[in-house]
């Protein structure tokens, strides 16, 4: 697994052993950056359920300012730690090692990020879980961009009554990407 493009392109990132965590593929990467590209430039991301901290690490390789990982696993936080030093990105990460709803309570308050990715263990509801969390938060806004990878079976029908847009779902062979926005 590499970072794909800018500051810190080509450099390997050390994943997590075991199977507690499903890195993205570089194939999959691609593909959602280059979807998300233009939100970007100085934005602010949140990396939920970071694992190696892959996607937060191309997100500040690509110009984020500030890229924020959570993790609970021990094991994933000090590889997220190693990629960062590794990348020369550590000044623009924070990593809080803990539960994400206990996370995203501990950033109310501050300023909303523009895009929110999750990747959380599949068949859990997790993803609902954080979604109906953020539908009331102010870290998110109707301006914040929210991506969730889920299996293919994941269903996002209860999004709506949340308050959130589905605007776009990009379908892999073994997962998806669905992209979502607080209504205004």
């Amino acid at each position: 697994m590499r970072v794909i493009a800018g500051k810190a392109r080509h450099l390997n990132l050390k994943t997590v052993p075991g199977l507690d965590t499903r890195p993205t593929t570089d194939r999959i990467k691609e593909t959602l950056f280059n979807i998300l590209q233009p939100e970007l430039l100085d934005c602010r991301f949140l990396d939920l359920f970071s694992g190696s901290g892959a996607i937060g690490i191309e997100a500040l390789s690509r110009g984020a300012a500030l890229a924020v990982f959570v993790e609970k696993n021990p094991r994933a936080c000090a590889c997220i730690r190693e990629n960062l030093s590794f990348t020369k990105l550590a000044e623009g990460g924070k990593l809080l090692n803990m539960d994400v709803l206990q996370a995203l309570r501990s950033l109310e308050g501050r300023d909303t990020f523009d895009c929110i990715f999750m990747d959380p263990p599949y068949g859990k509801e997790l993803e609902r879980q954080v979604l109906e969390y953020l539908s009331a938060s102010s870290i998110a806004d109707e301006n914040t961009l929210i991506v969730v990878e889920a299996d293919l079976d994941t269903g996002f029908s209860y999004a709506e009554d949340y308050g959130y847009q589905q605007i776009r779902t990009k379908e892999y062979k073994t997962n998806k990407h669905v992209f979502l926005r607080k209504r205004k």
